[in-house]
């Protein structure tokens, strides 16, 4: 099974009938994306809970109105077929209103950091 699809799709099944709070199976990765999508503004909140060995990620999901702050997610680099972009090939999603999340040499980071640190990776999935 796949950690981070499961984790979107958690937040897109969420999103789709109004949920203000998920849980998920906590990881460093899945935090770390947790982190991520907050600083830009597609979450609210995030933290983790429980005892060692039985830790679950809790995030808050975020809304504008009655609409979800995530329109759309699509998984790129999936355990089957890797996907690996050079800095060069890296481009603007959904000309600069989405994101992806790329897996660097120096962490996790938004496409356009990567960028800016003139980075490539693992991309892992876009978001909009």
């Amino acid at each position: 099974m796949d950690p981070i699809a499961d984790l979107l799709t958690r937040i897109k099944n969420a999103q789709t009938i109004g949920h203000e709070v998920i849980e998920a199976p906590f990881s460093k990765v899945k935090f770390a994306i947790a982190k991520i999508l907050i600083q830009n503004g597609f979450l609210a909140a995030a933290e983790k809970k429980g005892v060692k060995g039985k830790e679950k990620l809790e995030i808050k999901l975020k809304y504008e109105g009655k609409e979800p702050a995530i329109q759309a997610s699509r998984r790129i680099s999936k355990p089957g077929q890797r996907i690996y972009k050079d800095v060069a090939k890296i481009k603007p999603i959904r000309q600069g209103y989405g994101m992806a999340i790329i897996s660097t040499s120096q962490g996790l980071m938004t496409d356009k950091e990567a960028r800016q640190n003139k980075l490539g990776g693992e991309v892992l999935f876009e978001i909009w």
